[in-house]
């Protein structure tokens, strides 16, 4: 078991990055493929032309995705060895960068970015507020933030089940901090916030919150699997906020 770890670092254990990846890229059966992943591309819009930031890039798939849709720059930013290792094979024929920097490290010059996103990152750092100020500061003015994090209904409490789940128990919803949770090969530390936890941290920052999803599956990403389909309609995994540069 590896050792208990939060943020980028714990994604260097070698028996959590070969999981991790098995699971996130594994089509249907990865929620982040049929429920995050839709609700984040839609949110996002129009990106020619701006200066992107991610944070907690991982294998900076979205990379790849971004540079296509034209973004002017990109930048990925993650503290895991292994995953900017992946990143850095995935863009090595782009114009995209990626740097090995955990997420409460990291400042830059006002107006660097255009736009900041984050997926599934934030519910690692501790101090949501303080990120969310350094990363308003850098932005430009009219620019936004999209981020996802686990649903706070999910990082509320583990029954430690590990079958395939239909249902989540919701315990200490209101009691804010820090989770640690076996997950994918390793023990991890989530820090739970509610949902108005982090609309009030993104607002407080200075940002005006412009959507919030909580990332219903889409149907067009299950290939004809009802089943699956059903299961993944029962609870939500995800959450999603926006906000401007106010």
């Amino acid at each position: 078991m590896a050792e208990t770890k939060r943020g980028g670092s714990f994604y260097d254990a070698p028996q959590v990055v070969e999981r991790y990846f098995g699971h996130r890229h594994s089509g249907v059966s990865s929620p982040n493929h049929v429920m995050e992943e839709p609700a984040f591309l839609a949110e996002l819009g129009e990106v020619a032309g701006l200066r992107v930031l991610d944070l907690g890039c991982g294998d900076a798939a979205i990379g790849q995705v971004l540079l296509d849709a034209g973004c002017r720059s990109y930048l990925g930013l993650d503290g895991s060895a292994a995953m900017v290792e992946a990143a850095n094979a995935a863009l090595c024929e782009t114009a995209g960068r990626v740097e090995m920097v955990d997420i409460e490290d990291f400042s830059a010059p006002p107006s660097s970015f255009d736009l900041i996103v984050s997926r599934l990152a934030f519910h690692y750092v501790k101090d949501i507020e303080t990120v969310l100020a350094a990363l308003h500061r850098c932005l430009s003015p009219g620019g936004r933030i999209v981020f996802t994090v686990v649903h706070p209904v999910l990082t509320s409490h583990d029954s430690g089940a590990r079958e395939k789940r239909t249902s989540w128990v919701v315990d200490d919803y209101f009691v804010q901090g820090p989770r640690e949770r076996e997950w994918i090969g390793g023990t991890v530390t989530w820090f739970h916030r509610t949902i108005e936890d982090y609309v009030v941290a993104l607002t407080r920052s200075g940002f005006a919150l412009s959507s919030l999803r909580e990332c219903a599956p889409c149907e067009d990403r299950f290939n004809g699997d009802a089943d699956e389909l059903a299961r993944r309609r029962r609870v939500p995994l995800f959450l999603l906020l926006s906000g401007m540069r106010a």
